[in-house]
């Protein structure tokens, strides 16, 4: 049926197909808002960043790096699942440029499952996209793991393909095979690009990285990564987040972000990193559960993206990131913290401030600044880095993300939005930050949720903000004004809640608690009238941006 639909999309008019997405994203709902009313408001963006300091010789690397993303983008295709690389060839080959337009839009800003019906008829995209069976279970796999446990370590590594062999069970293909024909190419760009360098660290991250690419062993190319240093070069390349594996949240997905670094902004938020031990002691749990086992060094980098690759385009545009994942480099040298500062602000003017406006009393609304957004950015990704990490269950060594599978993406981001929080009020406790300006912290903290929660609750950061909502609300930290259609917060209330509600994610991550996790969603993670009248509200402001950045530099 999916290839029959476009087949004849092709053969007409692309009118048709452009109607048939239409009338499916009209139908699209998340949380009672309309979807098709959010696409519609999704504000293009030209970044345009200063790369004038450049050199000759920082300029062809940054071209190649340039280039090497767009392998990322067709390796992400391939594992969002289906059909839709050869969809996209069968268009490109049409030369219907309108069309091809309409699916890279269509298939960059959203990732939401029912706006792919247009391509996909009325067949939902499976939960575990393209690494795995498209007909795969929970139960079927999970019973296969357990009577073959000496292939479970192959089967779920972050770098295998899952497919099914002709005997009934199932193989592991690695990330360097299934994926060859972009690997190759981009490990080749990569090479070029170390040798153009004269930066040592650079050209040591590049050459290993590009080795990584054929041997999908990273845990060298990431340490050197955490090394970078005296250049404004910033990039990070390959298979990071597991957002995209909906079934097991164990695969690994490639994107890309090439960007500048400034050096002076990274300097004045650097000061931060010499706290993180002492947010860890702070943390409202047992000391037990404390992890000192993780390294502190944490470099932060404020950087200007310039472009972006594979499963760093679709979807919500991500403004920070922190990585490594392997808690093996966690615990040897800590992660670092990019905030993409251009893509921050675009989104502050356009969207996080004037949604300050339909939710919050206007006294509070006049409270919410880019400063706290920056920084709770920061202290969000901070926040990635502490807490438990690797466990022990049941006797037994294993990882939170292993014990919590496809709930951890959600968790682990609630858990850092409400660390952050927490460990930005600590810093006003020790004087690094004005403890004057709470109310603006807390109040730039209430109007993101709302932020987040428009992006669908399914999603992990909507519904690890939609939990925070819930409990929060519950607890009595804000309160809806029936009068005048906003809500009202309680600052003393909200501070209090917001320390019992890390503490209760904190403890479903110390213990791996996954049933105790998905009680906590089901409970927490709803949108209630008024949350839900207060998102259709923001019609008019834009959803998201998309970000246009530039061929080349």
């Amino acid at each position: 049926m999916r290839r029959a639909l476009i087949a004849l999309s092709l053969a007409t008019a692309p009118v048709a197909l452009l109607g048939a997405c239409t009338a499916a994203t009209e139908q699209a709902e998340v949380g009672g808002y309309d979807m098709a009313a959010s696409r519609a408001s999704i504000a293009d963006v030209e970044m345009v960043p200063d790369t004038s300091y450049l050199s000759a010789e920082e300029r062809q690397v940054v071209n190649l790096l340039i280039e090497a993303s767009g392998y990322m983008d067709e390796i992400y295709l391939r594992q969002r699942g289906g059909d839709l690389p050869t969809v996209r060839e069968e268009i490109a080959a049409s030369g219907n440029a309108e069309l091809l337009d309409m699916f890279d839009r269509n298939f960059g800003p959203w990732d939401a499952v029912d706006e792919l019906h247009p391509f996909y008829g009325s067949e939902p995209m499976p939960e575990g996209a393209g690494f795995y069976p498209a007909d795969l279970t929970r139960e079927e796999f999970d019973a296969y793991l357990e009577a073959n446990p000496d292939q479970r370590e192959a089967l779920m590594s972050p770098y295998t393909v899952v497919k099914r062999d002709r005997e009934g069970g199932f193989i592991a293909v690695p990330y360097s095979e299934e994926y060859a024909e972009f690997l190759q190419p981009a490990a080749e760009l990569l090479r070029e690009a170390a040798e153009i360098t004269t930066n040592p660290s650079l050209k040591r991250f590049l050459s290993l990285r590009a080795d990584s690419f054929l041997s999908d062993d990273y845990f060298e190319s990431e340490m050197a990564w955490m090394d970078l240093t005296d250049t404004p070069i910033e990039v990070a390349i390959g298979p990071y987040e597991v957002y995209t594996d909906r079934l097991y949240g164990t695969k690994t997905a490639f994107e890309s972000f090439v960007t500048l670094k400034n050096p002076d902004e990274s300097a004045a938020l650097d000061r931060y990193v010499g706290y993180l031990r002492d947010m860890e002691g702070n943390l409202p749990i047992d000391p037990q559960y404390h992890n000192f086992a993780r390294g502190f060094e944490s470099p932060i980098a404020v950087a200007d993206q310039i472009h972006g690759g594979g499963d760093n385009v679709p979807g919500v545009q991500t403004i920070a990131f922190n990585l490594p994942n392997d808690e093996r480099v966690r615990e040897a040298k800590g992660a670092k913290k990019v905030i993409l500062s251009n893509v921050l602000g675009a989104k502050f003017d356009r969207i996080l401030d004037p949604i300050a406006d339909v939710v919050l009393a206007q006294d509070q609304a006049a409270l919410v600044s880019r400063k706290y957004m920056q920084l709770f950015t920061l202290f969000h990704e901070l926040s990635h880095s502490l807490g438990p990490g690797t466990i022990t269950v049941d006797g037994r060594q294993t990882t939170v993300n292993a014990q919590l599978r496809e709930q951890y993406s959600a968790l682990e981001e609630s858990k850092a939005d409400v660390m952050g929080i927490y460990n930005l009020l600590y810093m006003m406790e020790r004087g690094e930050l004005p403890e004057s300006e709470k109310s603006e912290l807390l109040a730039t903290y209430v109007a993101g949720l709302f932020r987040s929660m428009r992006f669908g609750i399914e999603e992990a950061h909507g519904k690890g903000a939609a939990a925070q909502y819930g409990y929060l609300l519950e607890y009595g930290a804000f309160a809806w004004d029936n009068g005048q259609g906003h809500y009202v917060i309680d600052e003393d209330k909200l501070v209090s809640g917001l320390t019992e509600l890390l503490r209760t994610e904190l403890m479903l991550q110390a213990r791996g608690d996954y049933a105790g996790t998905k009680a906590f969603f089901e409970r927490y993670a709803r949108l209630d009238e008024h949350a839900e009248a207060a998102i259709a509200g923001m019609h008019d402001i834009p959803v998201d941006i998309r970000p246009i950045y530039p061929d080349s530099v």
